[in-house]
């Protein structure tokens, strides 16, 4: 209709006013240059609903440590949950200066899926009443939630990544798996620190310090536990698993 309007327009004009030839010529190569509609831009929320089409449902995670509070076993065999989140947290940029259902907390992202850390401070026995309100809290379900915890059936520093299991006899894991009904079926990460020497009382034992030697063990331990977290976040758990429970076997032995 515009291009219709201006061609009568000048039509007219032309005939009426004689006007010359160069400004004729002008008007007429204006015409031609004007599009015939001009499509309305994209709503914001169009364009965002565009971008966002096809990105996969990122679920969160809940990854807890556990162990027991205080200076009194900062560094001892039972607290190893404890210092693997703190690894995560360190690595990953994500603060634990905060306190929700009685455990020191932190929220973050980790290959951009969103995640939790927590440290239940009940202590080690007492786990379940500070798990099991955090997920009902985050409405987290089962799968995604991962237990790390210490493992005297376990060689030192070696972990083992499972899909579920029965507590094995630790009181933390023990006490997680009363608060949530009797249902074990949630991931759990193993960290194994070996079994006491002699007769020495296994209760005496987890909470040893470690030596020079073990610390370094643990260190590494730990840097594969993060690559395993890692690996959970992009590509699922059975890859972890597969990470964790073969090729961490062979360097170890290596």
């Amino acid at each position: 209709m515009l291009g219709a309007a201006t061609s009568s327009s000048i039509s007219t004009a032309a005939a009426g006013l004689r006007l010359p030839l160069p400004i004729l010529a002008k008007a007429a190569r204006w015409r031609m240059q004007m599009p015939l509609s001009t499509p309305p831009p994209l709503s914001p929320l169009s364009a965002s609903a565009s971008s966002s089409a096809g990105e996969p449902d990122r679920k969160p995670w809940l990854l807890v440590g556990l162990g027991n509070p205080g200076k009194l076993y900062q560094g001892t065999r039972h607290n190893v949950g404890f210092e693997l989140i703190d690894f995560i947290a360190d690595a990953e940029g994500i603060s634990m200066s905060t306190m929700r259902s009685r455990a020191l907390f932190g929220k973050g992202r980790i290959c951009d899926v969103p995640v939790m850390l927590a440290k239940p401070q009940t202590f080690m026995n007492a786990s379940g009443e500070s798990v099991g309100p955090l997920m009902s809290y985050f409405n987290i379900p089962l799968n995604q939630v991962l237990l790390m915890y210490d493992d005297l059936d376990l060689p030192f520093a070696k972990l083992r990544l499972l899909p579920k299991g029965g507590h094995g006899g630790h009181n933390g894991m023990r006490s997680v798996i009363n608060h949530l009904k009797g249902s074990h079926d949630f991931p759990r990460l193993r960290i194994g620190i070996g079994r006491p020497p002699g007769k020495m009382d296994p209760a005496s034992f987890v909470l040893r310090p470690f030596n020079k030697k073990e610390r370094e063990e643990l260190d590494f331990s730990f840097q594969r536990g993060l690559e395993a977290i890692r690996i959970l976040m992009l590509d699922g758990f059975n890859k972890s698993a597969t990470f964790v429970n073969s090729s961490q076997a062979q360097v170890l032995n290596s």
